[in-house]
């Protein structure tokens, strides 16, 4: 695992599901049969937390699951669509150029290439009615509403609550895993890299995080 400097923030499974409409169990079986896999995973899926999900994967999953419930395309078809959009993470910018329409359960994809709506499979082009740019911004709005502004007396500490993500040693105010920012500078995040991915933190929160373990004490 890499770092991107084009992810917007990481996302657990549960942070997933509200966001998406995708249910845990059904992001579990899309991992497991490679219909979609997370951006960043644990070999061991067994691990808690051993599924962090990228803005990109965000968007992408919303998108499957407004085809795959509101316009009934198919689960292959959806393989498909799905393995288009995981090549716009070469290109960025391709997320704001796309643009999807749906005809008889088939997915019409806009070319940026060619400036012209092809649909997926055959290559048929079509008129294209919806943009990818749409999804990204209500994205971006969705997520900013499940962020509450920290309090300052809670940065650079680490607490556990019986109700909070199994009760695993988190940065306090926060549902983030300390093991979660500790893999992450295991695979060679800096510390810019890991508040790229977690915007909400801040250095005291990373240092704290790292730091565990080797202190006894936990807030």
């Amino acid at each position: 695992m890499s770092a991107n400097p084009n992810v917007i923030a990481a996302f657990s499974e549960e942070q997933t599901t509200r966001l998406t409409g995708v249910t845990k169990s059904q992001l579990r079986y899309w991992d497991n049969t490679d219909f979609y896999k997370p951006s960043y995973s644990e070999e061991n899926r067994r691990l808690a937390f051993s599924r962090i999900f990228s803005f990109k994967d965000i968007v992408a999953l919303r998108i499957l699951n407004v085809l795959r419930n509101q316009y009934n395309v198919s689960l292959p078809h959806l393989r498909q669509v799905s393995d288009r959009l995981s090549h716009l993470e070469a290109d960025p910018d391709r997320w704001t150029k796309s643009i999807l329409y749906v005809l008889n359960k088939r997915v019409i994809w806009h070319e940026p290439e060619t400036d012209m709506p092809q649909e997926v499979v055959s290559g048929q082009y079509v008129v294209p009615t919806v943009s990818l740019q749409k999804v990204v911004s209500d994205t971006k709005r969705d997520i900013a509403k499940y962020r509450t502004p920290r309090d300052q007396s809670q940065f650079g500490r680490i607490e556990r609550k019986r109700y909070v993500n199994h009760n695993l040693p988190v940065l306090a105010g926060t549902r983030i895993p300390v093991s979660a920012i500790k893999r992450f500078s295991q695979a060679g995040y800096s510390d810019e890299d890991i508040l790229s991915e977690y915007p909400d933190l801040t250095i005291g929160d990373i240092k704290a995080a790292l730091e565990y373990g080797t202190k006894t004490s936990v807030a």
